[in-house]
């Protein structure tokens, strides 16, 4: 197998590195034969928006349909495709090496080649937004991850707590290390960079994974020893779920098979930016979603059903708050446009989103400590009665 040296470190190609450079070759080649024979050079992606957006509830995620974006070569489009073969380049390099960046340093790399190489001036971007847009353009493109380009636009994982979980990772120069998660102390385990590489193992039966929108109250939950009582595995998912949260979620479904529940507030936002991309991927995530999201994961709550079950404090929407509005406005374009939200087995979400949209009012998922001030141990009783009786969407 080949490998290159950087730094002392042997890196050796994987499967999808020689796939990724013998499709950007060809790619390559295929534009200058066309400028070679008088003919404007074409670049085709895959389109990655909601009206491209495929939902089947047997697959679980959002899919790309037929719909394509092209670039030909012309007046108004040659600093576009100029600035994908410049970045591409960039990108390459970085396979060859085995180096891996940000989109943020990949924007300051290609300001470095410009500053360096004064004849790319015309191609030097403005700001990241422009740089981010053709690297992602250049993955709809290969119809690759932009991991597999060794970019990483958000690093953070899941902080993960569990006594019966050990994962081993195979790392870059092919070896392995091994981190039993009980033997952690009160440090959760983060996963990074791709959860693929990851191989997780149940020390024990594992009886189910929670995975909690606001990273703080997972850590209380740990903190007053929800993990010593509960064979469980317990996710703080840290808002809109990253892609390393994503990944990390669907390694639990399909390595473990244990039942995974979403814990969160009960407003569009979470069940619309949060829940569904946790579940189903998201439109501009298309050719990724088959690896980046948990179709199996359950929606605990809370509930509607909830507030009143459990006296729960909760509040009326602020109309003169322009997120909230503008949150209630996506939830009735997702309820008319969106393949998730309209697909029959998923009936019961949509309720939720009607009845946000018709009530205007939210809970947070930590109203569940105001049930009984006293008991530290509430949220977590709640959080088990709900789970052992199905209360869940």
């Amino acid at each position: 197998m080949a490998t290159r040296t950087t730094g002392g470190n042997p890196h050796r190609k994987s499967k999808e590195d020689k796939v990724i450079l013998e499709h950007s070759l060809e790619l390559c080649e295929k534009m200058l034969a066309d400028l070679e024979n008088g003919r404007r050079p074409k670049l085709t992606a895959t389109k990655c928006a909601l009206d491209n957006s495929i939902y089947n509830s047997k697959v679980g995620f959002l899919t790309p349909g037929s719909k394509r974006v092209s670039t030909e070569l012309n007046v108004s489009s040659v600093k576009k495709m100029s600035r994908a073969v410049f970045m591409l380049e960039i990108l390459l390099r970085n396979i060859e090496t085995g180096n891996v960046n940000t989109k943020r340093e990949l924007y300051y790399i290609s300001k470095g080649e410009v500053k360096h190489g004064k004849s790319l001036k015309a191609l030097d971007f403005t700001d990241q937004d422009e740089s981010d847009s053709v690297v992602d353009f250049i993955c709809e493109m290969l119809e690759c991850y932009r991991e597999e380009m060794n970019c990483f636009a958000n690093d953070r994982g899941g902080q993960t707590y569990s006594q019966n979980l050990v994962v081993t990772e195979r790392m870059p120069d092919g070896t392995e290390a091994v981190i039993d998660l009980s033997q952690l102390g009160t440090s959760p385990f983060q996963p990074k960079n791709r959860p693929q590489n990851l191989t997780l193992k149940a020390k024990k039966k594992i009886d189910f994974c929670l995975v909690v929108e606001s990273e703080g109250t997972a850590n209380t939950l740990v903190a007053n020893g929800f993990v010593k009582r509960h064979n469980s595995i317990v996710v703080g998912a840290q808002g809109v779920p990253s892609n390393a949260v994503r990944g990390w979620v669907k390694r639990i479904q399909d390595q473990l098979a244990v039942p995974i529940y979403f814990f969160g507030d009960l407003d569009a936002y979470t069940m619309q930016n949060i829940f569904r991309t946790l579940k189903a991927g998201s439109a501009a995530s298309l050719i990724r979603n088959s690896d980046f999201s948990a179709p199996d994961v359950r929606f605990l709550g809370v509930l509607p059903e909830d507030i009143k079950k459990y006296d729960l404090n909760d509040y009326p929407v602020n109309e003169r708050d322009p997120q909230e509005i503008r949150a209630l406005k996506k939830a009735r374009d997702a309820l008319a446009n969106d393949p998730f939200f309209k697909d029959k087995k998923n009936k019961g979400l949509a309720e939720i989103l009607h009845w946000l949209i018709n009530n205007k009012r939210r809970c947070e998922q930590q109203a569940f400590y105001s049930v009984d001030p006293r008991d530290p141990q509430m949220a977590e009783k709640i959080i088990l009665e709900k789970i052992a009786k199905g209360h869940y969407v």
